[in-house]
């Protein structure tokens, strides 16, 4: 015997998830038979019909529907299956001639399997009359009535299990809800006083795998009368057309499962009754009816069940929704408020956490984050931010669903064990492919009573070649303490996300727009000031030239008469001019950046590196300056606007030096889509709190007696950057020297940025 977590050679899912529904054997208290259209001949035969019909089954492989009954019979039967819609026919009573004069009197209901093939099966009929509508109606009014009298959910689901088990005499009735992971829970029971309790124990997925609870979400009901009957095999095992077992989906009579009958035997169970609980199209949860010995049940009275399940589950449904009632309209309160706040606010994240109610009570978490580009606003408990980027760079890689939800996250991301306290629990909504808001809950340390450990809820036994599942046999109480795990997130909670999601996009597409019109009035108001500042800049350097030109004339004609004050106040003429062409024409190349036609292209960032250090040669060697670099990339951009980059930010370096020969090392470094430069020197530094400031047009932190210049090197470095879509900063300190530090997209400045479609890509990510 193989236990469930040493079979890892095994694929234990193959066989949890066989196809139980194809089977070539019934249970033996009814007849079954394949019909082949339109003459209704018999196909296929259940091998039982000697015992039930005194006809063997290969007599009865040879004969037609009619030759089994009579011809009234058959004329309702063709009639209602013509029709198109067998319920109209479903159930009938039929008689079967046995011997002579001696008939058998069945319960016949027809159905079609998924393959449209057509079944007949056959029940013997305990009475003679269906149960008359009265006595049907006052059954489940009886019940109704019982449950009209309780508002609590928890009572209402018990008085249901004490109506059934009334109704049908069971030893033991309970209700199973299940829970989205799978597992279920007994949430009611009624039993007889010497059986063991169940209610409130877990019961593991395996219990009702996945193919089970298909079957029961096809089937409102399933009556196993005597589990330890032997099954009847089909007759052929293959049905003549289609060469394979049948589907036995929708059939009353199926045999079940070799291990979900061994189950039944492991629990003490001798007949079981099982009626399907559905919402929305889902199996929210089962009435199991279990019984010491084996007990049928009639064809009506299953109906009865079934009819009482329905109109008692339509009530349970009504009552779920009601006691979500006053939340969701709080919940939904919460959201007018959010949108109006986020339309009210100039920045529609402000409107998220900056009032009263605020992004957390949408969903009662802890923590939230809002984070949009590069980003995190955040509130409440929540993951630090390196934890939150990381976090952010595996949704992004993982997360394709327009909402992500666990109240587990360590389970499926193992770094989030770190932060658990803070959000073991995750609701995540992508409002684009890098922009995401998050939700985050604490771990909640719980017990979890289980019936029987469900860490050995099966074994696979494995003898002569053949492998198959073993039910466990424990059903005893089992403790298990849960941890990394949250309060689980209400579905009227994702339902919350997921519209506060659709407002969110709503407000941001419409904030694109604007800012695309502004960003249109701003790029035409910026190539009319360019070009101002272009025309400005040559016109004034003709009058400064003759300003200079004619205040040293002077000096030169009249050199003898005048005194050593003249000659100065000339000097200092002669250099605020100069200092003026210098300043116009940094205040050309300024506005030269992202006007001139930027060739765009594969550049190898050493040669333009290289084009500048040949330009400033002579300040290398004059101050003895040792320049090094990493092996540099080729990236997407301007070669010479890369050498103008590299030419300020080195020149600036060997200007700013300490008393030490200048030592400049120039770093390279790829990370996820960009590349990181790094200009580090051995300089005076400057102080973090100047850090922002230097690279201002005209900004300058020392006099020019100290330090020549007209302060627009950095502002320059800056402007180029921003055109290739990249970000510069310095990190300082006061005589430690400095290191600028810039980068450039991967993929290049995607020229038609530019324009107003710029906004709409930044906020929804690069395609």
């Amino acid at each position: 015997m193989v236990s469930e977590f040493q079979a890892q050679s095994i694929n234990v899912n193959s066989l949890k998830e066989a196809a139980i529904h194809v089977c070539s054997q019934i249970q033996p208290h009814g007849v079954l038979l394949v019909l082949g259209e339109p003459e209704l001949n018999i196909l296929q035969v259940s091998s039982n019909t000697w015992s039930v019909f005194g006809i063997l089954p290969e007599d009865v492989l040879q004969k037609k529907l009619e030759d089994l009954l009579d011809p009234f019979q058959i004329e309702r039967i063709k009639a209602g299956i013509l029709e198109g819609n067998l319920d109209y026919i479903n159930p009938t009573k039929i008689w079967v001639r046995k011997k002579g004069d001696d008939y058998v009197v069945f319960d016949a209901v027809f159905h079609r399997n998924p393959e449209g093939m057509l079944i007949l099966e056959l029940e013997p009929a305990i009475s003679q009359e269906n149960i008359p509508f009265l006595s049907f109606y006052h059954l489940a009014r009886a019940s109704i009535n019982q449950l009209e009298k309780t508002t609590n959910l928890r009572d209402f689901c018990q008085i249901i299990v004490q109506e059934v088990r009334k109704v049908t005499g069971f030893d033991r009735v309970m209700l199973y809800k299940f829970d989205d992971d799978g597992h279920g829970s007994v949430i009611a029971e009624e039993k007889l006083d010497s059986m063991e309790p169940y209610l409130g124990l877990h019961y593991p997925e395996s219990d009702i795998p996945k193919p089970a609870r298909k079957l029961f979400a096809s089937n409102f009901i399933r009556l196993i009368p005597d589990a330890h009957a032997e099954p009847v095999q089909i007759l052929p095992i293959n049905h003549p057309q289609s060469q394979q077992p049948i589907d036995l989906t929708n059939s009353i009579l199926r045999n079940a499962a070799n291990c979900h009958l061994e189950y039944l035997h492991n629990m003490g169970v001798g007949a079981s009754l099982t009626i399907s609980l559905i919402k929305d199209g889902k199996l929210w949860g089962l009435i199991a009816c279990h019984h010491q010995t084996p007990k049928y049940v009639s064809y009506e009275l299953r109906k009865a069940c079934e009819f009482l399940g329905r109109v008692i589950f339509t009530e349970i449904s009504t009552r779920e929704e009601t006691e979500d009632y006053d939340y969701r309209m709080n919940l939904a309160y919460i959201q007018t408020v959010l949108i109006e706040y986020m339309s009210q606010e100039e920045n529609f994240i402000d409107g998220l956490v900056k009032h009263q109610p605020n992004l957390l009570n949408l969903t009662s978490a802890q923590g939230a984050a809002v984070c949009f580009g590069d980003r995190c606003t955040v509130i409440g408990q929540t993951p630090k931010e390196e934890d939150l980027n990381f976090l952010l760079q595996w949704l992004k890689n993982n997360v394709r669903e327009e909402v992500f939800y666990t109240d587990s996250l360590p389970r499926i991301y193992p770094d989030a064990e770190k932060f658990k306290n803070v959000a073991s629990g995750l609701l995540a909504i992508p409002i684009s492919k890098r922009n995401y808001v998050l939700w985050f809950r604490p771990e909640v340390i719980q017990t979890v009573n289980w019936g029987g450990n469900p860490n050995e809820a099966f074994e696979v036994n494995q003898t002569e070649g053949n492998l198959r599942l073993v039910p466990r046999k424990s059903f005893e109480l089992w403790k298990e303490t849960v941890q990394l795990t949250s309060l689980r997130w209400k579905a009227v909670e994702i339902k919350a996300a997921l519209e506060l999601r659709k407002a969110i996009i709503n407000i941001v597409l419409r904030q694109a727009d604007e800012l695309a019109q502004l960003a249109h009035d701003l790029e035409r108001s910026n190539a009319e000031l360019k070009k101002f500042a272009y025309v400005a800049s040559h016109d004034l350097q003709e009058p400064l030239n003759q300003v200079a030109n004619y205040v040293q004339l002077l000096e030169m004609r009249y050199e003898n008469k005048l005194d050593e004050d003249a000659k100065e106040f000339i000097n200092f003429a002669v250099e605020g001019v100069s200092l003026m062409q210098t300043l116009i024409d940094d205040v050309l190349a300024y506005s030269k950046v992202d006007m001139q036609a930027i060739a765009f292209g594969l550049t190898e960032v050493e040669t333009p590196l290289n084009r500048s250090l040949s330009n400033l040669r002579g300040r290398i060697h004059e101050t003895g300056a040792m320049i090094t670099h990493d092996p540099l990339p080729t990236v997407m951009a301007d070669s010479t606007q890369l050498m103008q980059l590299f030419q300020n930010l080195i020149a600036n370096a060997i200007k700013f030096r300490s008393e030490q020969p200048p030592k400049i090392h120039i770093g390279a470094e790829r990370l996820e889509d960009e590349w990181l430069f790094s200009v580090q020197d051995n300089g005076i530094g400057l102080e973090p709190r100047f850090s922002d400031r230097i690279f201002v047009i005209f900004q300058r932190l020392h006099t020019r007696e100290e330090y020549p210049g007209t302060g627009m090197g950095l502002a320059i470095c800056k402007k180029i950057i921003e055109c290739h879509r990249g970000r510069i900063w310095v990190e300082s300190q006061l005589g430690e020297g400095a290191t600028f530090y810039f980068t450039i997209p991967v993929g290049g400045r995607e020229r038609e940025r530019r324009n107003g479609r710029q906004t709409q890509k930044d906020l929804f990510g690069r395609g």
